[in-house]
């Protein structure tokens, strides 16, 4: 059972599969701080200084008691949170796209069989040889006739 175990953890698909998930995790917190911290605040301060990540529609007020301490917290659907993910997710999308059309390219580009140099142009057969060297000698001997 272990040896079936590692032949299995040990075969390609799996150890490529385990590369793919730890740089898709590490491409993904790179994403998150592009959308976060380079496209978000521009954005928000074209819409007048809005920080989407606290735009929520409130569906029930916090409740506090006297001395300010928040009893049970404010409910929210939030909407700028979900604008960012969708942002990151379309970037996400958009990289893996040119991602997996560069490697098919690639793909299509090594399956493409080399062009090979066009082949000489073929000589005259064999049986056309012997006949232009019989029509030459056929000539040659019309010729010694006339002079005989």
């Amino acid at each position: 059972m272990i040896k079936e175990f590692r032949d299995f953890i040990m075969r390609g698909n799996v150890i490529d599969l385990a590369v793919g998930i730890i740089m898709g995790a590490a491409f993904t917190s790179v994403v998150n701080s592009l959308v976060k911290d380079v496209i978000m605040p521009p954005i928000g301060m074209a819409l007048g200084g809005v920080d989407f990540s606290d735009i929520a529609i409130q569906l029930k007020a916090a409740e506090t008691a006297a001395d300010g301490t928040i009893i049970v917290p404010a409910v929210t659907i939030g909407v700028g949170l979900f604008i960012n993910a969708l942002i990151t997710f379309l970037i996400t999308a958009f990289a893996v796209f040119l991602l997996v059309k560069a490697v098919n390219e690639a793909s299509r580009r090594a399956r493409k069989p080399v062009e090979a140099a066009p082949a000489a142009p073929a000589g005259p057969t064999t049986d056309e040889q012997i006949l232009t060297t019989l029509k030459s000698l056929n000539d040659t001997l019309g010729k010694m006739d006339k002079k005989l």
